[in-house]
């Protein structure tokens, strides 16, 4: 059987993966038999290439699972929904030994930053910038990288803020045992509210730098974009000539071992695995979750819409996260 093939993020984007071989994940089969559900090994291959994949079957079945107007369920022991409270959550978290967060571009709405699958997400709306994406566009067409720096000197990132619920994670992580702050974002809205820079691992990188693709040269971000503003339009590196671009993982790149490494180990050692403001529809950030429930994590999903692993989470929150995160820290 073929690995798949682990892949990365375009700027302001989240991962994707092209599963050859290997059938895609499918939650209720983990509710009915916890032994067949795939680990950390089997996403072992050290392919991080990014490459697009369609939704598996499940999604289309979970997204019409759950209704948006009961705001916290869970899965009961005779697979009916049940509700369940925040204080009952709050005490999962007083309890657990080892907590890991997963968080998405959801997270980052409430501080002007779109995201990219919801509703008006960027890519729902504009489908074509989601291939423009892919690296091998990005060095292979001057038009393309003047268009990306032009966008990133314009971009929301510059100007948000962490809103409520990034201060809540922060928060957080002063009264539980908090063990990993895992996110898909590249915006450093974490950092700037104040969550320990020990317990990030930003999977998809950061633009709060530039990268060279030639030399591996790195610096300030702010410093490149100043150089496009004085009117360089595709600016190039000052070591090596090289291509620049921020140092995130586009289509096409390859992830950080070590981050993806340290991420695949959080979520086997936690008892209590909360993903918030994700998809949780694409690889590997799906493979997380998937890692934490084989090793008898409980899993929280709270997100907008619904996702593939809501039949096997014991909590979903629809709450906008701005109002939920708050309320359920204020609760522990």
């Amino acid at each position: 059987m073929a690995s798949p093939s682990v892949v990365g993020v375009p700027e302001l984007g989240v991962p994707f993966v092209e599963l050859v071989g290997w059938a895609p994940f499918d939650p209720l089969e983990l509710h009915a038999a916890p032994s067949t559900v795939r680990t950390a090994n089997a996403i072992a291959s050290r392919t991080f290439m990014r490459t697009p994949v369609s939704r598996p079957t499940v999604w289309h079945r979970s997204r019409g699972a759950f209704g948006t107007g009961t705001l916290v369920k869970a899965r009961s022991s005779s697979g009916e929904n049940a509700a369940v409270s925040t204080d009952e959550i709050a005490s999962w978290l007083r309890a657990a030994r080892h907590v890991v967060v997963l968080t998405g571009a959801g997270i980052s709405t409430e501080s002007g930053i779109p995201d990219f699958r919801g509703p008006n997400g960027v890519w729902t709306k504009n489908p074509a910038a989601e291939k423009a994406a892919h690296i091998d566009h990005y060095v292979g067409d001057p038009e393309v990288r003047e268009r990306a720096w032009q966008n990133r000197v314009h971009s929301e990132v510059w100007s948000a803020e962490p809103n409520a619920g990034h201060r809540a994670l922060a928060e957080l992580e002063r009264k539980v045992a908090l063990d990993a702050l895992l996110t898909q974002n590249i915006d450093g809205l974490h950092h700037a509210a104040g969550s320990s820079p020990d317990l990030i691992v930003e999977l998809h990188g950061n633009v709060r730098e530039a990268k060279c693709l030639r030399c591996g040269w790195r610096g300030p971000m702010n410093e490149t974009l100043d150089r496009v503003r004085a009117g360089e339009t595709d600016p190039r590196c000052t070591e090596c000539g090289g291509i620049l671009k921020s140092a995130t993982v586009s289509f096409g790149e390859n992830l950080v071992v070590a981050d993806l490494e340290r991420a695949q180990a959080a979520a086997e050692r936690c008892d209590l695995f909360l993903a918030i403001g994700t998809s949780l529809g694409v690889y590997p950030a799906a493979a997380l979750p998937e890692i934490a429930l084989h090793h008898g994590a409980r899993l929280v999903v709270m997100n907008a819409e619904p996702t593939p692993f809501d039949p096997v989470a014991a909590a979903i929150v629809r709450t906008p996260l701005g109002e939920a995160l708050p309320a359920l820290v204020d609760r522990i």
